[in-house]
């Protein structure tokens, strides 16, 4: 864990840095704002969604990302998944 080399965690090693996200530019650039929160993320993971036909709500902060994939796994239908 803790291995992208965000914003929050260039300045906890005192790196130069832009602190805000490079994509939208309204937030801090944290693991959490550019998987979950950012709005081209968010945009990223409808597309995937419907793409691959998995009928889940967009992760958020609450479950975890590995507890949101094991819950949208459990309950895609048989018929939309590969034998």
């Amino acid at each position: 864990q803790d291995r992208c080399w965000t914003a929050e965690r260039l300045a906890r090693h005192v790196l130069q840095h832009h602190p805000r996200c490079l994509l939208c530019d309204q937030e801090p650039e944290t693991i959490q704002h550019l998987l979950l929160e950012c709005p081209f993320a968010r945009q990223a993971w409808h597309e995937a969604l419907a793409w691959l036909r998995i009928p889940a709500p967009i992760p958020n902060r609450e479950p975890s990302l590995m507890d949101w994939w094991k819950h949208a796994r459990q309950n895609t239908p048989p018929s939309l998944t590969k034998p």
